[in-house]
């Protein structure tokens, strides 16, 4: 083959190139065209506005065209638009075939119950720890296991105290002077001493003198060596600090008492179901060691941190116990009724695609027509689950196969954005081909010297030889092959 056959051929191809180009740049624009006609011919709806068909967010009151020369697509008032980015169009025959189930978003009341394992505890604000108020010797102890349970007012112990027996002392002097002063017949005598009987008696009560001793101390106007102590409320005894003969001071504990009419429920909730609860939400509790009843109590706290290990934040609950039949420490199952939310819009839990970046779903537009829409999921119960935002209540949404649509949709959307990507390209470089084609006709006015082709020398050739048999397969002077 000769040279000026070669370049003829170059220049043919990269003609036909630029045209084959030319047609792909823009293969819709006929197609479009007609199918507009045709849809204006058979519908005679006015559009609101039209949209760029690669970016939804471009729109134009008016017809037009993108960079890559296709028609804006028609937007109507009945929410009838062409697919967006991403959109799968399916034939029906196929959708049945790949089971693909729809469901309808609805409004409805949306509520929970949160199950949980509990552990029965005491109640802290009703456990009690009994210390003396003067310092003595423990001469008597009346309640000597722990788990007894004592009624208030009842004798707990006796102690021996120098102090409570000086106090005693003082207050029966008092007496004394009150007497000697009435007697005197003196007012302003009378009121001292009362007053000093007063302050006296005072003394015993703050020191935990009990009050029938008090009595007994001003009938018989005998000191008491012995002093009994009290229990000031109603319980159980969880612990016993002191024995008979022990020294003790305002800082002994000598008992601690527990009132197990109502008791504390502890209970772990997942972080995903915190959402759900507050304090004052109703529970139900039920306990093995009370067969077939529930006990009804409430959330009264919960607390401001998460457990590291179990990843759990802890939640108390207060339940009755007028019978005594729960015990600390014994395990229960409990169902928190979390608080309702009303008039939301919810979806099947299906229905919705969960990619990591972002959740969405399939929206049927029309007939194997779907359209992905991003969602902001909410909470969820019993299968469905709340859209806060994305889809709105009537609206049908795919509920089976949207992981078939879902890789269908995201290549169509890679391809947009390709052609999009393409169509700037193209339109930077859209005037280079014709210089090239310029550049390759001055080229046939040029004299090859000293350029060899096919092992064979071009000097001196005149390129007009060429020109005059360019498809020729004679051969041409100066052609040794």
């Amino acid at each position: 083959m000769n040279k000026a056959v070669l370049i003829v051929i170059v220049v043919l191809t990269f003609l036909g190139g630029a045209l084959v180009g030319s047609w792909m740049d823009n293969p819709h624009t006929t197609s479009s065209s007609n199918a507009n006609i045709d849809q204006d011919a058979g519908n005679q709806r006015e559009p609101l506005y039209y949209r760029n068909p690669m970016n939804p967010e471009i729109t134009s009151p008016a017809p037009a065209k993108d960079e890559m020369g296709m028609d804006y697509l028609p937007v109507y008032a009945d929410g009838s638009r062409d697919a967006v980015a991403g959109t799968v169009t399916i034939d029906p025959v196929t959708v049945q075939s790949m089971g693909v189930r729809t469901a309808i978003a609805r409004e409805q009341s949306l509520s929970r119950i949160v199950r949980a394992p509990g552990r029965i505890d005491y109640d802290e604000g009703e456990t009690n720890r009994l210390h003396p108020k003067t310092e003595g010797w423990i001469e008597e102890l009346r309640i000597r296991t722990t788990g007894e349970y004592v009624e208030q007012d009842e004798i707990l112990l006796s102690i021996y105290s120098p102090n409570l027996v000086t106090s005693q002392e003082e207050y029966l002097l008092t007496l004394q002077g009150l007497v000697n002063a009435r007697r005197s017949g003196s007012d302003n005598a009378i009121e001292r001493a009362q007053q000093l009987v007063r302050f006296s008696r005072e003394r015993l009560e703050l020191l935990d003198m009990p009050e029938h001793q008090i009595v007994e101390l001003e009938q018989t106007r005998q000191v008491k060596r012995i002093v009994h102590i009290h229990s000031p409320f109603s319980g159980i005894v969880t612990n016993i600090g002191v024995r008979e003969g022990k020294f003790v001071t305002p800082g002994t504990e000598l008992f601690m008492i527990s009132d197990l009419s109502r008791v504390w429920v502890y209970v772990d909730v997942f972080e995903h179901e915190l959402p759900w609860i507050k304090v004052g939400d109703k529970a139900e509790m039920e306990v093995m060691a009370v067969p077939g009843r529930k006990y009804t109590g409430e959330i009264a706290f919960i607390y401001p941190y998460m457990e590291a290990k179990s990843r759990t934040v802890k939640v108390r609950m207060e339940f009755p116990n007028e019978e005594q039949l729960l015990k600390p420490e014994m395990f229960a199952d409990v169902s928190i009724h979390a608080d309702t939310q009303h008039r939301t819009v919810v979806v099947p839990s299906e229905a919705i695609v969960r990619s990591g970046l972002k959740e969405q779903v399939f929206v049927v537009r029309s007939e194997g027509k779907f359209e992905p829409r991003k969602v902001t999921p909410g909470l969820e119960s019993e299968g469905v689950t709340q859209i806060l935002s994305g889809v709105n209540a009537g609206e049908r949404v795919v509920t089976s196969a949207q992981f078939l649509i879902d890789s269908e949709s995201r290549l169509n959307e890679a391809t947009a954005r390709m052609l999009k990507a393409g169509a700037v390209e193209e339109a930077g470089s859209e005037a280079a081909p014709m210089h090239d084609m310029h550049d390759m006709h001055e080229m046939e006015g040029m004299e090859m010297e000293g350029m060899e082709m096919d092992g064979m020398e071009m000097d001196g050739m005149d390129m007009e030889n060429h020109a005059t048999h360019p498809m020729s397969g004679s051969e041409v002077p100066g052609d040794e092959r």
